[in-house]
């Protein structure tokens, strides 16, 4: 059979901007502001009306223009038109590829493996639509999918395990957007409606506190762990210095500490705000560090695989061992915040900032560039001195 022919060429298909472009024949490609192309085709049903009584005139989606080639959407819109010239209405005649929700869902986490901060966000993201959506709605087309099956999906978790639940919601939200940039399926994404209706009940969300050593009682813990030789102790007085968080201190690396600056550099994609968190090195920290060069390891911290960081259990494991049932890694980082307040009367802003929270509104931030680095220096030898036993704030 011969090639069909139009107006646009692939060279077109890849690079025209934003808008609908004529292939002829009633073939568009649209191309929308974010960059996503998907095929449309316009035909009017012979002998059918509209509610107005004209000939039925409708657009139907071919497919996104990454997974159907010029030559297959002309072929779909041919096919399309044939239809609609015999008087069928090709939403219910076609015979469309239409993924299900499962291999787009697995699709859209391929597309997106890059922009995720580490491997286990991205793997975390997947797996809650695989024990939450896949089971209930996984092997239905994405254009069959509505109101009723993604409460399907919500409905049972929403009050019981409501941060999960929202999440979910918004992970389907994608998948059904990325479905309707292909030219999959059409309408509102019923999560939005579904969110804007309140369909389901509002949850009154529970702060959750991590379990926290109080600070009067950290310089005789940290005596303790003093005596202990193993990285994970080594890792979890390096916690306690610097009141990082667990992720931030596993996964650090030598060419990020500058010992002559006494200075540790986190990078952006470490950090929970996306900002570079320089951290001030104290004598203690600096003395923790020194002996593990020898390692010669990648990472600071080396677990028990060569050049892997240590397990994120391993400090918490610590804990249990020496009896602080009670108490969690983070909470050191509340520790250091009460001592900051209650012992060192630190400015808030200065406290915060030293734990790389982000404070007021993003105009005030925008004007405070600054991250206080030679007051929080100052902040840190006191607390490092405090939790050494060699401090006076009680």
């Amino acid at each position: 059979m011969a090639a069909l022919s139009g107006k646009l060429t692939k060279k077109l298909v890849e690079n025209l901007g934003p808008g609908r472009h004529g292939d002829g024949s009633g073939l568009y490609l649209v191309v929308d502001p974010s960059g996503a192309r998907r095929w449309i085709v316009r035909v009017t049903v012979k002998g059918q009306k509209n509610r107005k009584g004209a000939p039925l005139r409708t657009d139907f989606g071919l497919g996104g223009a990454d997974v159907v080639t010029l030559n297959q959407a002309r072929e779909r819109a041919l096919e399309y038109r044939r239809m609609a010239k015999a008087g069928l209405n090709p939403r219910f005649n076609a015979q469309r590829e239409i993924p299900t929700f499962e291999e787009l869902s697995r699709q859209v986490h391929i597309d997106r493996l890059p922009t995720w901060k580490n491997a286990k966000h991205g793997q975390q993201w997947l797996n809650t639509l695989r024990d939450y959506a896949f089971p209930k709605i996984g092997r239905m087309p994405v254009d069959s999918i509505d109101q009723p099956e993604v409460l399907m999906c919500l409905s049972s978790i929403w009050t019981e395990k409501h941060e999960t639940a929202k999440r979910l919601s918004q992970r389907i939200k994608t998948v059904l957007d990325v479905a309707k940039s292909k030219g999959f399926r059409s309408g509102e994404n019923p999560v939005t409606a579904i969110r804007e209706g309140k369909v389901l009940p509002t949850v009154k969300a529970k702060v959750q506190h991590h379990d926290a050593m109080p600070w009067q009682e950290v310089p005789a813990f940290y005596a303790e762990l003093q005596t202990r030789s193993a990285i994970a102790a080594k890792a979890l007085q390096f916690t306690i210095l610097t009141a990082c968080r667990t992720s931030e201190v596993l996964e650090m690396k030598w060419p990020e500490v500058d010992v002559d600056a006494r200075l540790w550099a986190v990078p952006a994609e470490r950090m929970k705000g996306g900002q570079v968190h320089r951290v001030p090195l104290t004598d203690e920290m600096l003395a923790i560090l020194e002996p593990l060069r020898a390692l010669a390891s990648d990472y600071v911290f080396e677990g028990q695989k060569r050049h892997q960081p240590l397990s994120n259990m391993s400090m918490l494991m610590l804990l249990r061992r020496m009896r602080q049932d009670g108490v969690t890694v983070h909470g050191f980082r509340s520790s250091f915040r009460d001592w900051a307040a209650e012992a060192a009367n630190a400015p808030r802003e200065l406290a915060e900032a030293a734990l790389a929270h982000q404070i007021g509104s993003d105009v005030e931030r925008a004007y405070a560039r600054s991250d206080l680095l030679e007051r929080r220096r100052e902040l840190s030898e006191n607390w490092s001195r405090y939790s050494i036993g060699k401090g006076n704030f009680r």
